[in-house]
């Protein structure tokens, strides 16, 4: 058994195919091929399910994953530790409902990236329910994804909360609603309105706040920052965590602003989820690091704020 062949099977379960993890490696699709097979000869169990659709880690390959991992990263420790930047040198790939993807992950990222210049972060738009699912099956390294009260993470993920706010109504530069410190379920029905798709998290909130007399959707899309940038051209309102709007450049630049909604009760949470018992590689730890730093900044400064208005 070498490490190459872990590693070879790791790029597979992470890029999700063949094809994929061999131009990643550098490698030819058949060498990389051969090379798994040799590591379930000697294990004497299927790795790989494959497929025409391409290849995924297979039920036993599952199981045996955590300890692959285990491997890879004394490994990486091991680098580490003698100042090898190999360490630095692999892809992590984090999966986003675009969930405060301006205040917290992209200078997130950036603080990364001066530390670990070496290292790719591959950032996905996707669906809760996907972001589980890879997660789940090791195709992700980490994920973000917003939850209501009483939602917890699905069997074999685990949830760090990072950020906690409230629903707000987003509105656009010069719209009349901004001049009332709160906006009404009420007056919210009467404009066109942004909707998030099924499968959002904000999606389940407005059917939730609204009950059976939910806006009819001008439009739908998928992500707040689309969300926002519709809003910002005068589409239509739409309704977000206020931590994915306060401090984002749009709002920055006067184009939308937040109103808090009348009322409103419910907590919105910002998670971080991991497959459980996993133990991570280091870049894939800074970045976990990175994430809570930057969102103990982020809550720092949003209550200096909070302060500074209640004092003017």
């Amino acid at each position: 058994m070498r490490i190459e062949q872990l590693e070879y099977l790791a790029a597979v379960t992470q890029h999700g195919s063949l094809r994929r993890a061999s131009e990643k490696l550098h490698l030819s699709q058949p060498a990389l091929s051969e090379a798994i097979t040799k590591l379930e000869r000697e294990l004497r169990v299927t790795l790989l399910d494959r497929r025409r659709s391409g290849a995924r880690i297979s039920r036993d390959g599952r199981e045996l994953l955590p300890y692959m991992t285990e491997v890879l990263a004394a490994v990486d420790r091991l680098r580490a530790a003698a100042g090898d930047q190999r360490t630095d040198t692999r892809v992590i790939r984090v999966g986003t409902v675009h969930a405060a993807t301006s205040t917290l992950l992209v200078p997130a990222v950036r603080a990364f990236q001066e530390r670990h210049p070496g290292t790719t972060v591959e950032v996905l738009t996707l669906q809760q329910a996907q972001i589980d699912e890879q997660l789940a099956e090791g195709t992700l390294d980490l994920g973000l994804v917003n939850v209501l009260d009483g939602d917890d993470p699905p069997i074999g993920l685990d949830g760090v909360d990072l950020l906690h706010g409230r629903p707000v109504a987003v509105l656009p530069a010069g719209h009349a609603l901004l001049a009332r410190p709160q906006v009404t379920l009420d007056e919210l029905r009467n404009e066109r309105f942004v909707m998030m798709r099924a499968g959002y998290v904000m999606h389940r909130y407005v059917h939730r706040a609204f009950g059976p007399d939910v806006p009819p959707a001008a439009h739908s899309t998928d992500g707040a920052e689309m969300g926002k940038a519709l809003v910002a051209e005068g589409v239509g309102v739409t309704v977000l965590p206020d931590y994915s709007v306060i401090g984002c450049p749009l709002q920055r630049v006067g184009m939308i602003e937040p109103r808090p909604i009348a009322g409103n009760q419910t907590t919105v949470t910002l998670q971080l989820r991991q497959r459980r018992s996993l133990q991570q590689p280091l870049p894939v730890r800074e970045l976990q690091n990175a994430l809570a730093t930057r969102a103990a900044e982020y809550r720092a400064s949003s209550r200096a704020e909070a302060k500074a208005g209640a004092a003017s």
